[in-house]
């Protein structure tokens, strides 16, 4: 529950908060400075490892914090992982082991780091990112992140309230998994031109997530949202679209403003996740 009044712009830390991307194929960390929301150094990627278990994936975490403890001191650290989450447990497994599954993930990596973590889905992290510094910065509407990648990630941000989990990727549209017909991996494997996937895919795929939420505002992220001039402006949709700015660093920049908002107001991790879109001015 929101209180309404009350303040819910995190805090200006003295020091940058952490956050770190777990992706498939890398693991990704840097601090942030959460007052411009930009990097406080060069980030470091290690290789994600093989089999991707809990374990193994937390000790290559911990090497991300190793290089920054200096920097960011006993600060809260942000993760991001690309599964749903839910009160610290990983609910599903994207590009990751599956032994991920109702794992309870931030105890793990609490149990290895010797701090406070707040994990998120990967997803809700960039749309956290895109609302606070990027693309949707200062909406006071509802704003609908999705990723085009290997598969579609997604996320619902109301009022400034991040909705977590939402895994609009995955609904059935046409008899099919979403993701499977709309994503930039299907573009790819299908050898679409941009117009062919806007289209014949991704206008199917926003109309009928348009019918169901009805969003105010529509961004785009993922590798493929660097050519967005090639496929947005060939949608015709109610809600505005536009590309995401944060590019590869809103996973890390949305966990450490989470991190940091839990370590502010101790909310429930996700539940009520607040994301103050008028910076608190």
């Amino acid at each position: 529950m929101t209180v309404e009044g009350a303040d819910t712009t995190p805090s200006q830390p003295q020091r940058p908060v952490l956050g770190i991307d777990i992706g498939g194929s890398g693991i990704k960390g840097a601090p942030v400075d959460l007052a411009t929301g930009e990097l406080a150094t060069d980030r470091v990627r290690f290789e994600t490892p093989t089999p991707s278990t809990p374990e193994k994936i937390a000790k290559v975490v911990r090497d991300v914090v190793d290089e920054f403890a200096e920097l960011i001191g006993d600060g809260p650290i942000g993760i991001t992982i690309p599964a749903v989450v839910t009160h610290g447990v990983t609910r599903s497994a994207a590009n990751i082991d599956k032994s991920w599954i109702n794992h309870p993930a931030e105890k793990t990596f609490e149990d290895v780091l010797g701090r406070d973590i707040v994990l998120v889905n990967d997803a809700d992290a960039a749309g956290v990112a895109e609302v606070k510094y990027g693309a949707a910065k200062d909406h006071p509407g509802l704003v609908l992140l999705t990723t085009l990648g290997t598969g579609i990630g997604s996320a619902l941000i109301h009022h400034g309230v991040l909705v977590p989990n939402t895994e609009f990727g995955h609904i059935e549209i046409d008899g099919h998994d979403a993701e499977s017909r709309a994503s930039a991996k299907y573009k790819e494997d299908k050898g679409l031109s941009y117009k062919a996937w806007a289209k014949k895919s991704l206008q199917r795929y926003y109309s009928v997530l348009e019918s169901l939420i009805w969003p105010d505002l529509i961004v785009v992220g993922g590798g493929v949202s660097r050519k967005a001039e090639k496929f947005l402006p060939l949608l015709e949709l109610n809600a505005e679209i536009v590309p995401a700015k944060l590019q590869n660093q809103a996973g890390i920049v949305g966990a450490a403003w989470l991190a940091d908002d839990y370590a502010t107001h101790r909310k429930e991790p996700l539940t009520n996740a607040v994301v103050d879109p008028t910076g608190g001015d």
